[in-house]
């Protein structure tokens, strides 16, 4: 079988690497919409494939000993695998028996063979075997690629991450990667950000890390500590993007047991709720703001002060703080004004928050009204 490069020819199947480039090129310096399913070979992904292995071990080991026949014949080109792994289960995430398996083979041959799967496999087996050679034998020279692919982040985002961890300029290139994807990607991205723990990826953790999908809960807590969270509270009253990106923060923390740290075992979190009470009134009103501190006075509450991390003292004195700002007339107009517009954040806060807090802005909803 001849290796060949480049994209196929009309109608000919396209690579996945083809298919993320060109929804990234419709929408450059955002998510590729639906994470870019369906992918090119979703008809034949659609249905059920192999299952892993029953024993957690042997997973790989299949990926492994294909590998291992195919670098044994020095004839044998990389195109040869781009069918290969149809029958066995490929693992999303670093796994020991595949990396063993590139790291024993030529270097430069298996970083050849990567960049061929990543770049020209039409099926997401073949270029997830590419992105884990890679991550083994890769260069900085595969960073563009690795990024391309890893917007595909649901599927592609654990191995890519992995392999930009391992090269020169990857907390760049993973930032990059971070601001262009969503959902799981984004978990498996920053937390590979945390997982280096570079000070120059701090301002960015703090600043932009969390999105607002449910997901964030899985890295937040992580992020706090990582990033150093109680070491910047200076820069509060200077930095509302800062401000702004805490509260969001502290509201993952507050409900996302069971994924990830929560407020009740940070233990900064006193110091830090309150820092972030005392500044975020001093910026003007704006809907994810007043959605942000409701849930905070909502969470300050109903929950046992162990649950928010502090002392009911401290506790009794951030409701108060917090819900002092929601009734400021600025502050309940800006929340009266979104829900006349429907906005759906304000709509959900009326009916299924604001009888619990007894908001200013919503003085006609009672307990029950959910109900």
């Amino acid at each position: 079988m001849s290796e060949t490069t480049g994209t196929g020819l009309p109608g000919s199947p396209t690579p996945l690497f083809d298919h993320a480039l060109q929804l990234h090129q419709l929408t450059p310096g955002e998510p590729l919409p639906r994470d870019g399913y369906p992918f090119p070979d979703s008809a034949l992904h659609d249905r059920e494939g192999p299952k892993p292995h029953q024993e957690r071990h042997a997973v790989g080991k299949d990926v492994a000993r294909i590998l291992n026949a195919h670098f044994a014949r020095a004839s044998a080109l990389p195109g040869e695998l781009a069918d290969a792994f149809h029958e066995v289960y490929i693992p999303i995430h670093r796994n020991e028996h595949i990396a063993a398996a590139a790291a024993r083979a030529d270097r430069e041959r298996v970083r050849q063979t990567g960049r061929w799967l990543v770049r020209n496999g039409t099926d997401r087996c073949a270029a997830t075997v590419g992105v884990a050679l890679l991550a083994v034998a890769g260069t900085a020279d595969d960073i563009p690629m690795l990024q391309t692919i890893g917007l595909l982040s649901n599927h592609f985002g654990p191995l890519a991450a992995h392999a930009l961890e391992q090269r020169k300029g990857g907390a760049e290139a993973l930032v990059w990667l971070a601001e262009r994807v969503t959902g799981w990607g984004r978990v498996y991205v920053v937390e590979a950000l945390c997982g280096l723990d570079d000070p120059a990826v701090r301002p960015w953790l703090l600043r932009r890390s969390c999105d607002g999908d449910v997901l964030n809960g899985y890295f937040a807590g992580r992020v706090a500590t990582v990033a150093r969270l109680h070491e910047a509270l200076d820069d509060f009253e200077k930095d509302s993007e800062m401000v702004d990106h805490v509260g969001r923060l502290l509201n993952e923390m507050s409900d996302c047991a069971g994924m990830g740290l929560t407020l009740a075992h940070y233990p900064h979190a006193p110091m830090v709720l309150d820092a972030h009470a005392r500044c975020v009134g001093l910026l003007g009103p704006t809907l994810e703001r007043y959605l942000t501190i409701a849930l905070l006075t909502q969470h300050m509450t109903t929950e046992s002060p162990e649950k928010a991390g502090c002392s009911a003292t401290q506790q009794e004195a951030l409701r108060a703080s917090y819900l002092s700002i929601l009734d400021r007339e600025e502050w309940t107009k800006v929340a009266q004004e979104g829900l006349a517009d429907d906005d759906h954040r304000m709509r959900w806060l009326a009916d299924y928050r604001a009888p619990q807090l007894r908001l200013r802005a919503f003085p006609d909803r009672e307990l029950g009204a959910e109900e």
